[in-house]
């Protein structure tokens, strides 16, 4: 009694802890987080922006008016809105067209002409004709159709989520002030505002539709109020212990964190059924409370352990992965599981030790159905063995087929919230500006060459020229653009005349003209050294294979036709390092699960002690991985890193239902019932609870439903139906393999011990 009391106040005060820990808790998103660690890409990558400067420290602004931006009144509040931008929270610069002039020569000075004549319309016409020919300006800071311009921010290096969000809001204030038919945002600090944003959403609504989920099926099984009660508090127990340890110990929440309530309350809800399962068939056979709690937990608490431990190992074996939010959703996951079994082990059975069974369930046609239903089942697997051998082995030629379809040619725009701003503002971007994802061109001076030489440039304006010629690239830039603009000055600002120079003593001549102006950027386009430059340019967002094709393409290319001898090139940027997470996930997936089986395979064998028992008990759980490739192939969904962690949480959690029916057919065995009497009473007393789990765990991830986070409908809807499809093969394959693998013993005295053991029961 002492125990169970003090059991129940300790976990009362650690709820209560957890309730203040969970105000601490901590929301991230950055691209950055979903780069390849230990990659050596990733490492030059991280040195070439310590010598230039990150390539997503902007912020567009794109603003729109149907019947075309030449128009006074909006010129003049554009021109406004650019102005005030600068002043702005963490912005460095800003730039746009009503800003910019175009370098005029006279036989006295240099001076410069407006790019758009604000006040004066009777040259906007001319204004337009200019700027659209403009390879500089068209779709980075006007649209190619002249109804959209753009606020280029330059921000901060690396801007943070606080900084994000402080930034967003004083651009909101500002821009609320003009009365813009149209606008767009692209950029860092909109993406991690809104992200984070949708994350925090995403907890709270799947928390909610998940508890209110729970509380349907509680009633449908217990129909009584203590019993639903009891169930119910100890999975939400189990969720603001496991939020609270999240918070206590500093864990950032990333873009997997809406999976964690619905993963804590299937889980805890798993546990909790098991164990009232066991003590209410228990106390129905006569037992008294105590008896009944000691049994259940000596039973089930058990196999409940192992169960926690294999799915615990099924999130660990993320670890593998190179990939930071999913290594921390593997380990918090893996903290998760272990936490909802200790809160059902020794709070809800000191709990339930308290109440009879007319209390917590009644009792009626429900268990009926269930012995009816359980009891078919058995027959039906005891009838037709061949059938089901046959349909398995067609269902996984088919499976393979499907899988060979598998394709890792995930884009940003899918992984974007559905319905939302934000990708909405994307889209408008891809159709009507630039893309988002940078592509950048590391440029290596050879031998006694400097990145500013004649030679050197001129081989970088025949790599732009190649570059140029791709739809699929916009916003080309580099050190060249310089050059080009002062070439115009002096040929009169004649489109025609952006050219470099024909002569190198000309590009001396800029060259030396350069050198006085430090104003005009170099400092981001040519390293200190001068040995080292960059193209800069943004790729639509065509898909993370596509790309890589592209690359490959833009390399041979490279290769083939610039001088090695005087530059070298290397392409770089967070778009490529991102997209090499392609490669890595199907590695890290195939060495987790291998990882994951292997240990699986180990504690098997330790718990049954039987090469046979093992073979059955594994063939089930990757029957159902194989399930879920095949979906991914049929219904071309892109391998990506959110998607990657459904194998690990489907071998993580099958596995429970395949060791919770085994280990009760072990315990029939070692009273001394034969085969069939084994699996028709493990079928009667374990198949109802792995039946009701199926059922909750195939709802409790259907819950991920209701994101507006595309990978996570897609995890949701991959894992409720692949769990579901293990169920099946636990009850189908290993009532089939059991028959086929093991014997009856023979001796009669084993008939005696279990008819003694029947008459003892």
């Amino acid at each position: 009694m002492r125990l169970r009391i003090l059991s129940i106040v300790v976990f009362l005060i650690l709820a209560i802890g957890s309730t203040f820990a969970i105000f601490d808790l901590k929301f991230s998103f950055d691209f950055e987080q979903f780069f390849p660690e230990g990659d050596e890409d990733l490492a030059y990558f991280r040195d070439f922006i310590e010598e230039f400067e990150t390539d997503d420290n902007f912020m567009l602004i794109a603003v729109r008016r149907e019947e075309g931006v030449f128009e006074q009144k909006f010129l003049k509040q554009f021109h406004d809105f650019t102005l005030k931008t600068r002043t702005l929270p963490h912005v460095v610069e800003s730039q746009s067209l009503t800003k910019f002039s175009y370098p005029i020569r006279t036989p006295f000075a240099i001076t410069t002409v407006p790019a758009i004549h604000i006040d004066n319309p009777s040259r906007y016409d001319t204004d337009k004709i200019r700027l659209l020919n403009d390879e500089r300006f068209v779709h980075n800071l006007i649209s190619e159709d002249g109804k959209t311009l753009v606020v280029f921010l330059k921000t901060i290096n690396s801007i943070q989520l606080d900084q994000a969000e402080e930034f967003m809001l004083a651009l909101n204030e500002l821009i609320a002030q003009y009365d813009f038919e149209e606008y767009h945002y692209l950029g860092r600090p909109y993406f991690q505002k809104e992200l984070v944003a949708m994350q925090k959403r995403e907890i709270i609504v799947s928390a909610i539709v998940s508890g209110f989920l729970v509380t349907i099926i509680m009633f449908l099984i217990f129909r009584k109020a203590w019993g639903i009660s009891l169930a119910l508090f100890s999975i939400g127990l189990g969720m603001l212990l496991f939020m609270g340890f999240l918070g206590a110990t500093g864990r950032e929440l990333n873009a997997m964190a809406a999976l964690y309530p619905v993963l804590m309350i299937i889980v805890g809800t798993s546990d909790v059924i098991h164990i009232m399962s066991k003590y209410i068939d228990e106390l129905r056979k006569g037992h008294d409370r105590m008896r009944a709690i000691k049994t259940s937990i000596k039973e089930i608490g058990l196999a409940t352990l192992l169960t926690s431990v294999t799915t615990a190992i099924g999130f660990a074996t993320l670890l593998t992965s190179r990939v930071t939010p999913i290594r921390d959703f593997g380990i918090n996951a893996a903290t998760g599981v272990l936490i909802a079994y200790i809160t059902v082990i020794f709070f809800t059975t000191a709990v339930l030790s308290f109440f009879r069974t007319d209390q917590i369930i009644k009792l009626g046609s429900g268990i009926s159905f269930w012995d009816k239903a359980m009891t078919w089942a058995y027959h039906y697997t005891k009838r037709n063995g061949r059938q089901i051998a046959w349909g398995s082995f067609a269902i996984l030629i088919l499976s393979f087929i499907g899988i060979s379809r598998i394709t890792t040619n995930y884009n940003i725009a899918n992984n974007m919230p559905s319905g939302e701003k934000i990708t909405e503002d994307l889209f408008f971007f891809e159709k009507e500006l630039t893309g988002f994802r940078p592509m950048e061109f590391a440029i290596y001076a050879q031998g006694d060459y400097k990145a500013t030489d004649f030679e050197v440039i001129k081989e970088i304006d025949k790599l732009e020229t190649y570059l140029r010629q791709f739809p699929v690239l916009q916003a080309v830039g580099s050190v060249t653009a310089v050059y080009k603009s002062i070439n115009q000055m002096y040929g009169n600002n004649n489109p025609a005349a952006y050219t470099l120079p024909a002569s190198e003593k000309k590009f001396d001549e800029y060259k030396r003209m350069v050198e006085k102006v430090p104003q005009m950027g170099m400092n981001v386009l040519v390293s200190k050294d001068e040995k080292k430059t960059r193209i800069t340019s943004r790729i639509f967002d065509l898909g993370a294979d596509s790309i890589k094709v592209f690359g490959n393409r833009l390399d041979s290319w490279i290769e083939a036709n610039t001088d090695a001898s005087v530059m070298k090139v290397k392409r770089t940027g967070t778009g490529v390092i991102i997209d090499k997470n392609a490669e890595y996930i199907r590695r890290n997936l195939l060495q987790g699960l291998g990882v994951a089986i292997l240990i699986v395979s180990i504690l098997m064998a330790l718990l049954f002690q039987n090469v046979k028992m093992l073979i059955i008990s594994l063939v089930p759980n990757i029957v159902p991985l194989i399930l879920a490739g095949a979906l991914l192939g049929y219904l071309g969904i892109e391998l990506e890193a959110g998607v990657s962690i459904v194998f690990a949480v489907i071998f993580g959690i099958a596995v429970d239902d395949t060791i919770h029916f085994l280990s009760k057919f072990k315990l029939a065995r070692n009273k001394g019932l034969n085969i069939e009497e084994a699996l028709k009473i493990t079928f009667l007393e374990t198949g109802k609870a792995i039946c009701l789990t199926t059922v909750i765990l195939f709802f409790g991830f259907l819950v991920m439903l209701f994101s507006i986070h595309p990978p996570s409908v897609t995890i949701g809807l991959l894992i409720s139906l692949t769990l579901f499809s293990a169920l099946i093969a636990d009850l189908t394959l290993i009532p089939l393999m059991i028959r086929w693998l093991l014997k009856d013993d023979p001796n009669p005295q084993s008939v005696k011990v279990a008819q003694k053991n029947l008459v003892a029961e």
